[in-house]
């Protein structure tokens, strides 16, 4: 089995006066394990998935995202891009970071030692039962972390937890375990090389997972995508042509008229505003139901 990410593997012995080429070899070689670690976890990632989608279904709950140091950034970073990408609403979001993050000093390092700081921050923002709680600490020890966590699943919260290391408090704390056995970093203890890769990776799957099933993609298109500038726009009148069949020009001008693609696609289906935002808020804002039901409506007319 791998060793713990804090310790420090005797194959590096002396990597300061490695040439950079052996260097950056390793360091590649450490990337490819992370990656490789987080297989084994899928299945654990894709029962995770399941029951935040439904926890997430009923349009109340939030996500909230809970780590300190470097796996906070990964954390926040995951957070912070579901709005742009799948329209995912800011008072759905909350990001708890272990002394808080000010971008112009970087993280405080002593936070992540205090539980009772990750109980009364879970507290103050309310966590509550219709809540999915990610949490990651790459050793699983951290203890403001661990107790974000102890406390959202004690207020009947869904909890999921991504650690390196086999038995650690953080993934004892959760319903939904993750592990990602990375080992030894290539510089002994710096998580943010493979762990924080591992943790990337598993939230990349985790969030675009949870979003897919929320209906936030059609086909393979992120239809949900927020068109604030001329690329997404563009993107955006491309993806409406795709669905309904119609040319850049048609789609440009419904997407201009409509605000975005999902209520384009219903418009150039001859459906009204009205109708368009009925039909989004009976269907949870998934297109392919919409459109599925737009389609029974025509047929009975």
């Amino acid at each position: 089995m791998a060793g713990g990410t804090e310790d420090a593997a005797h194959r590096y012995s002396r990597l300061d006066l490695w040439p950079a080429g052996e260097l950056m070899t390793a360091l590649w070689e450490g990337q490819t394990r992370a990656l490789a670690a987080c297989a084994p976890a899928l299945p654990a990632v894709a029962a995770a998935v399941e029951a935040a989608a439904h926890r997430l279904a009923g349009g109340r709950g939030r996500l909230v995202y809970a780590g300190a140091g470097s796996s906070a950034m990964v954390a926040a970073l995951d957070g912070l891009d579901l709005g742009p990408t799948f329209d995912w609403p800011a008072e759905r979001l909350v990001l708890l970071i272990a002394g808080g993050l000010d971008l112009s000093r970087g993280l405080t390092g002593a936070a992540e030692d205090d539980e009772a700081s990750g109980r009364a921050e879970a507290a103050r923002v309310g966590i509550a039962a219709d809540d999915v709680v990610v949490g990651l600490s790459a050793s699983g020890a951290s203890a403001y972390t661990v107790g974000v966590l102890r406390a959202a699943r004690e207020a009947g919260a869904l909890t999921m937890g991504i650690a390196s290391s086999a038995g650690s408090p953080l993934l004892e704390a959760v319903e939904h375990p993750i592990l990602t056995l990375t080992g030894p970093e290539v510089i002994a203890g710096s998580t943010r090389l493979g762990a924080g890769t591992a943790q990337k990776v598993v939230l990349n799957l985790f969030s675009t997972g949870v979003m897919t099933a929320l209906g936030n993609v059609y086909d393979n298109l992120m239809v949900n995508v927020r068109p604030e500038n001329a690329k997404l726009r563009r993107r955006c009148a491309a993806m409406v042509a795709r669905i309904a069949g119609v040319d850049e020009a048609s789609a440009g001008a419904a997407l201009e008229r409509h605000g975005d693609v999902r209520r384009a696609v219903l418009g150039l289906a001859g459906l009204d505003g009205p109708d368009i935002d009925r039909l989004l808020i009976e269907t949870g804002g998934n297109l392919r139901r919409a459109m599925e039901r737009a389609a029974g409506l025509r047929s009975v007319a």
